[in-house]
């Protein structure tokens, strides 16, 4: 087993997973795991609490020399970790593969340390930060100047502006939706008024004509 964030096949950035912490709202960490052999890398990743997280790719081959990005979302939390403390794990496993294999080709027992494949393992940590604390940390950095600190704050602040971001795009989406369904049932609505006046038109021609047909000498 190798040590944190990195092995002899794989490196992976960041090489602690940080979540902003809010009740009631999801928040996500990207790794980027990047293949440093000339060979095709299979990963898995693995997790303690599998119910809190959601992983996207959990299972994937990398090409040589190549990387993906692995998207890690904390689901939304009812209420807080003692002392926003987190005991959770993440476990990414890796081996050599067939060149050109597919995920779907991986069999069950590729991450299996019984196969008598050479698996390598990375573990990761994983910490909540809170935005209390990311407002102290900014007004702390702008004071100090402290240039780590001011980096950290500004990705924590890009997370949570892209995670908004995502949430009124899906409202705006919704209610998009919304108007489109309204502008659809007026445009039947509509065309059932027209529809009647034109019947009701036709009806009042043909009308006349009789009348007129029939007021005329035989």
């Amino acid at each position: 087993m190798s040590g944190v964030g990195e092995n002899q096949l794989i490196s992976i950035v960041p090489d602690e997973l940080k979540f902003l912490f809010e009740l009631e709202k999801q928040s996500y960490c990207d790794l980027k795991v990047a293949n440093k052999t000339e060979d095709y890398v299979a990963f898995k990743v693995k997790t303690t609490s599998p119910k809190k997280y959601f992983v996207r790719p959990n299972t994937g081959v990398i090409q040589p020399w190549d990387s993906c990005i692995i998207r890690v979302t904390l689901q939304a939390q009812r209420e807080y970790p003692p002392d926003m403390q987190c005991k959770d794990k993440f476990l990414l496993q890796s081996t050599i593969v067939p060149p050109h294999t597919d995920v779907d080709d991986l069999p069950q027992d590729t991450f299996t340390k019984d196969s008598g494949k050479t698996l390598t393992e990375c573990k990761l940590k994983v910490s909540y930060i809170s935005p209390s604390t990311t407002q102290r940390s900014s007004e702390s950095g702008a004071t100090n100047g402290d240039g780590n600190g001011s980096e950290t704050i500004s990705t924590i602040q890009r997370l949570k502006e892209e995670r908004d971001a995502a949430v009124k795009q899906t409202q705006q989406l919704q209610h998009e939706l919304e108007m489109a369904k309204r502008r659809r049932n007026q445009s039947n609505s509509g065309l059932s008024l027209k529809l009647a006046a034109l019947v009701g038109l036709i009806g009042l021609i043909i009308g006349f004509i009789l009348k007129l047909t029939l007021a005329s000498p035989t």
